[in-house]
């Protein structure tokens, strides 16, 4: 073993939950709350935003599958089978506002299809109310598989443009043409969105195409060492985020609203694993705020990875946040 190899499995004494994130600096997560590092706590409820009201306009969803036979980006792997392709379909769900109005629309989208079960009752209250524009929102698969050489890993952990020039070229024609809308080409009016993996992608998306977009949320953000294959310009993977990557770089126009839990994936390891998820949450919230970026970074106790009570809870919040002073 290399001494470096040595040196990143070292084992050392775990500390209690908790204890890799200054606790000290959170304030609670208010209505009122705007930049800056907050933590919420049970007991959670769903926000009121996800109940179905019948005094507002509906939207509408339609659903369609993409081959990756048709894919010039991602013809398809699979980590049982190395060196061959393997095909896969991709489903897509796209929520349509009820009131489009005659210009392209903003939209968000999301890696995993999260939110697809609760995002179009939320869109619908909130853009009655005139708290979001109407916008559209797509929740997209991920090509199968977790983890090193698997399709999902290849799209969501891999530190590139690839996957945000995907969506660009093959994804948003196609969603066009199934819904008989236009959508925005205003980096100002995207969203990208995700949980665990997808939400370190939501932020690789715009970080290397703010020119595609400006708006990125993340719950349980795998900010941590999964990138496969290796680069040599980013050797630990999205755990570069924060320890090279926005310290060294000129900010970019991007708003960002992360979340992490107490109890997120290998919250105890050391940060010789560089795989920590609260850790490296904790520490991408610090790397936006020295470096002036608009931000909330939010913290759940007696939570676990993409907590789901946490996400009923706070997504109408992060979602007003993010879009906060864009034009309706």
């Amino acid at each position: 073993m290399t001494p470096t190899l040595a040196l990143i499995l070292a084992v050392q004494e775990p500390k209690a939950p908790g204890k890799f994130v200054d606790t000290a600096r959170l304030l609670p997560y208010t209505k009122s709350a705007d930049v800056g590092d907050y933590y919420v706590r049970p007991p959670y409820a769903n926000a009121p935003e996800l109940t179905p009201r019948t005094d507002v306009p509906k939207g509408r969803v339609v659903r369609f599958t993409m081959d990756s036979r048709e894919s010039r980006f991602y013809p398809g792997i699979d980590k049982t089978k190395p060196g061959v392709i393997v095909p896969y379909t991709r489903r897509v769900t796209v929520y349509i506002p009820a009131t489009p109005g005659p210009k392209p629309l903003p939209f968000s989208i999301t890696q995993d299809s999260m939110g697809q079960g609760v995002m179009p009752t939320m869109l619908d209250n909130m853009i009655a109310d005139k708290r979001l524009p109407a916008m559209a929102a797509i929740f997209m698969d991920s090509g199968g598989n977790d983890s090193y050489g698997s399709q999902r890993g290849l799209e969501y952990d891999t530190l590139n443009g690839h996957f945000a020039e995907f969506v660009e070229a093959e994804v948003l024609p196609r969603v066009e043409k199934e819904c008989g809308i236009k959508l925005t080409k205003d980096p100002n009016g995207r969203m990208t969105m995700g949980g665990s993996s997808g939400g370190a992608c939501a932020f690789t998306m715009a970080w290397y195409h703010p020119d595609l977009y400006h708006k990125v949320l993340s719950y349980s953000g795998t900010f941590v060492n999964q990138q496969w294959p290796p680069d040599p310009d980013t050797l630990r993977g999205a755990w570069e985020y924060h320890a090279t990557l926005i310290p060294n770089a000129k900010r970019k126009p991007l708003r960002v609203w992360l979340h992490v839990s107490e109890h997120d994936l290998r919250y105890l390891d050391p940060e010789e694993t560089w795989h920590n998820w609260p850790m490296s949450d904790d520490r991408m919230a610090k790397a936006l705020k020295a470096k002036g970026y608009p931000y909330q970074f939010v913290y759940s106790y007696d939570s676990v990875h993409v907590d789901g009570r946490v996400v009923n809870q706070t997504l109408p919040q992060a979602m007003e946040w993010v879009w906060k002073g864009y034009r309706k």
